[in-house]
């Protein structure tokens, strides 16, 4: 007896909207009880850059949530909270270890009612953090989205979050496109099947499209420099100035501090939805299934996964959708109905489009990673040998922390051992690690795995093809040069953990 097809209703999830909600968020809380949030968030730009912003949420009395009725208040709330925690903390010269219990105390019962953690999610900062210029016009249309509240005021900062915004609603209607599809496999409806695959690419095409217009109105220096610092959490933080994490002081006495990552775009479930429905396993950085290491079951059957950081970003979703996500695994038989009628060429080549298209997707992700994280972090670290340390300690936050070389902060656990690695003696990069992300070579990996379970020989050769540089064996280009010294290591902690900026470590918006 095979268990239900999940139902969007049971899990809150929108058949037209997917995971962003239903019901608009609002612009504002409709109780007056609760201006005082809604004053500081109107105020947040002008009261980080005149410093003010910590004077004035020490003097805030704390609020009660009793009056928040509605799931859409509920959900404003924490997207206000987050907003000013995240100004509080890293709002100054340097950043604060301690939330006051004027926004501490809220933000825990929000938080627990939500099914989040107290901190600026994805969610806080995308899903719940937007409105339609035109209530008559779609939300996946860019020209007809705004965001509610930002840090910077910027036009940059507000492109970054809406383009998330956009692809969420335009991808929508892959959610109950492919649960039909799994129940039409169950049916040996083999032309459902194929149908849905082929609209299913067909949509990630269109998401291609979005994600390319970043560069439009997100400069990469602003969002390195002016945007990104306010993103961090608090894990792997120590040398941005939050060595142990953050204490959030809730008035018990027995405070501790608490660790957490910042928001992701790890952290969308579409995306996470994509990778179940098409029977694609991610692994920890570094490590790889070989052909004669598979398991017993079925090749097309997506087995429990594994804890690594796409798992520990699943923490970070709102409550319902995680559990979505969940019981989509346990139903998932895309890549098992697929290998099971390799006779029939359409359904293939329309499952194959599926996997080389998300696989591009990944590819320009890759390039705007490289464009707005990698690059500018070594043009930190050239403005940096050259300035004083008077000049470049200043100010201690995200975009100004570096540090010289010590263990690699990787986005895998030790599959065997849960623990850290340490660090292997001839000095070459140890890709393990307890927390954080790697960057460049988390997001190949990721590409890489969503070709595997191509069925068509020629797809798999064509998704595992190697990129040649220019002039790659050219004669005439002369050989590389060698023997031209150590390189100088600076380490940058990234949004959800940690990165070098070295392309093969470090980690921000992992697709």
């Amino acid at each position: 007896m095979f268990p239900p097809v999940p139902k969007l209703a049971d899990y809150g999830i929108s058949p037209t909207h997917g995971f962003l909600p239903e019901t608009l968020p609002l612009t504002r809380l409709p109780d007056p009880y609760y201006h005082k949030w809604e004053a500081i968030a109107a105020n947040l730009q002008a009261l980080i850059l005149s410093k003010r912003l910590r004077g004035v949420v020490d003097r805030l009395p704390v609020l009660s949530t009793i009056g928040l009725e509605h799931d859409a208040e509920w959900r404003r709330a924490y997207s206000l909270l987050s907003f000013m925690a995240h100004g509080y903390i890293w709002g100054g010269d340097s950043p604060s270890d301690r939330l006051p219990p004027s926004i501490a105390v809220p933000l825990l019962q929000v938080s627990k009612h939500l099914e989040v953690p107290p901190v600026a999610t994805y969610a806080a900062l995308c899903l719940w953090n937007f409105k339609p210029l035109f209530v008559d016009e779609d939300i996946d249309n860019l020209e007809n989205l705004a965001t509610l509240t930002t840090f910077t005021g910027s036009l940059d900062e507000s492109w970054f979050y809406l383009i998330s915004v956009a692809m969420e609603a335009r991808g929508a209607p892959i959610i109950p496109l492919m649960l039909d599809a799994i129940d039409a496999a169950r049916k040996d409806d083999a032309a459902t099947v194929t149908k849905s695959l082929t609209a299913f690419a067909e949509r990630l095409d269109d998401l291609i499209g979005l994600l390319l217009r970043m560069h439009e109105s997100c400069d990469p220096t602003i969002f390195y420099n002016r945007i990104r610092p306010f993103l961090a959490g608090s894990k792997n933080m120590a040398e941005a100035g939050l060595p142990d994490g953050v204490i959030y002081e809730d008035g018990s006495g027995t405070e501790k501090y608490h660790q957490y990552s910042g928001g992701s775009n790890a952290q969308s479930s579409l995306f996470q939805f994509f990778d179940i429905v098409l029977g694609i396993q991610h692994y920890p950085t570094g490590e790889k299934r070989g052909r004669d290491s598979e398991p017993r079951e079925r090749q097309g059957h997506v087995p429990p996964p594994k804890h690594n950081f796409i798992m520990e970003m699943r923490r970070y979703m709102p409550g319902p959708h995680a559990r979505f996500l969940s019981d989509v695994q346990a139903v998932a038989n895309i890549r098992d109905y697929v290998n099971d009628h390799r006779n029939n060429r359409p359904l293939c080549l329309a499952y194959d489009a599926c996997l080389s298209t998300l696989s591009s997707l990944r590819d320009k992700h890759i390039a705007i990673v490289t464009r707005y994280i990698v690059l500018p972090s070594r043009e930190v670290r050239a403005r940096s040998r050259s300035r004083s340390p008077e000049a470049t300690r200043r100010k201690l936050n995200l975009a100004t922390a570096s540090r010289q070389p010590r263990q690699p902060q990787g986005i895998a656990y030790d599959p065997r051992s849960g623990a850290t690695q340490q660090p292997q003696e001839n000095g070459q990069k140890n890709l393990k690690g307890t927390g954080g992300t790697a960057l460049i070579a988390f997001l190949k990996q990721a590409r890489d795995e969503t070709g595997e379970p191509a069925v068509e020989e020629w797809t798999k050769r064509f998704l595992g093809r190697k990129a040649r540089s220019p002039g790659e064996g050219d004669f005439f280009a002369g050989k590389p040069e060698m023997g031209t010294g150590p390189v100088e290591e600076v380490e940058v902690p990234g949004l959800a953990g940690i990165w070098t900026i070295e392309d093969d470590f470090g980690g921000i918006c992992n697709y």
